[in-house]
């Protein structure tokens, strides 16, 4: 699979549309059990390299994803990261800001859930919803901004400064790789009624989800800005086609398997004082 079909390729262009991309696509698989042993060969994969990443400890990983409600954010990271050591792996939800993040710039609270180097951190949803929700409700004036930086270029400057935070993290050693989980309005539609009517999936189901449903336009025109301002070269965007669970699940493992083999990572070598030391105490084990 070569992942660079999903990569939008808006950098530097205008008038980008999410349209163009299908959200039901599958490639040449035709059903979950077409894509269940490359994935699995996949989560084998992502499970060696981790113990290299995390035993050189020179890179950090960001795994981002964001995505509107019912896309399948919380399924993927639990199946897909089950090849993940948890020892090795942190993950955050960016929820409702609290009072205390409010007091902080927005990109603060993301600042303090960077993995550390040799880790691997998921973000469920991101500082990107500081040009996504914040824009469709109108949240900007909540966020204790003096009213002067409050101009019709907030949006453009928000961009910008993602893209140097992002570009700052690239230069520093950490690996940002961004997801987006493009889902259609009508699966949106069934996955919601599929938790209404199973009793298992109840507890998932809020009437705040049908309250963001009807803003989808206002989002998809947010999502397409974010896209299109944000997609740069050491840091791409991936449109993820997630109608079919399944196969958005394979797409991630393979986007994320081939950043970290772009690292080339590998356990750290002793020197041949080290190896003597080990020797020595080999013998000391060996002679008890």
């Amino acid at each position: 699979m070569d992942i660079k079909n999903f990569i939008q390729d808006s950098e530097g262009k205008s008038n980008f549309k999410l349209s163009k991309f299908k959200t039901d696509d599958t490639d040449s698989y035709k059903s979950k059990e077409d894509a269940l042993s490359r994935l699995d060969k996949n989560l084998e994969k992502m499970s060696d390299l981790q113990s290299k990443l995390y035993a050189e400890s020179k890179y950090g990983v960001v795994i981002l994803i964001q995505a509107m409600d019912t896309a399948g954010k919380d399924g993927a990271i639990k199946h897909v990261m089950s090849g993940l050591d948890p020892q090795g792996t942190t993950v955050f939800s960016f929820k409702q800001p609290s009072s205390l993040e409010l007091r902080h710039d927005y990109l603060w609270r993301a600042n303090n859930h960077l993995p550390e180097r040799g880790l691997i951190g998921i973000f469920n949803r991101s500082y990107y919803e500081e040009v996504l929700i914040v824009r469709v409700h109108d949240l900007i004036k909540n966020q204790n901004i003096p009213d002067k930086l409050i101009t019709d270029d907030i949006w453009k400057d928000r961009y910008r400064q993602i893209n140097d935070y992002e570009r700052y993290l690239s230069e520093n050693g950490f690996v940002v790789i961004k997801l987006f989980l493009h889902i259609s309005k009508d699966e949106q539609k069934q996955r919601l009624l599929d938790r209404i009517d199973d009793k298992s999936k109840n507890w998932k189901f809020s009437q705040a989800d049908l309250l963001e449903r009807e803003y989808w336009e206002q989002y998809m025109e947010c999502y397409e800005k974010m896209l299109e301002n944000t997609n740069t070269s050491h840091n791409p965007w991936y449109i993820v086609p997630g109608d079919k669970k399944w196969y958005a699940r394979l797409v991630i493992s393979e986007i994320i398997v081939k950043h970290l083999e772009k690292l080339d990572l590998a356990f750290p070598q002793l020197d041949s004082k080290q190896k003597a030391e080990l020797e020595v105490c080999k013998k000391k084990l060996l002679e008890e």
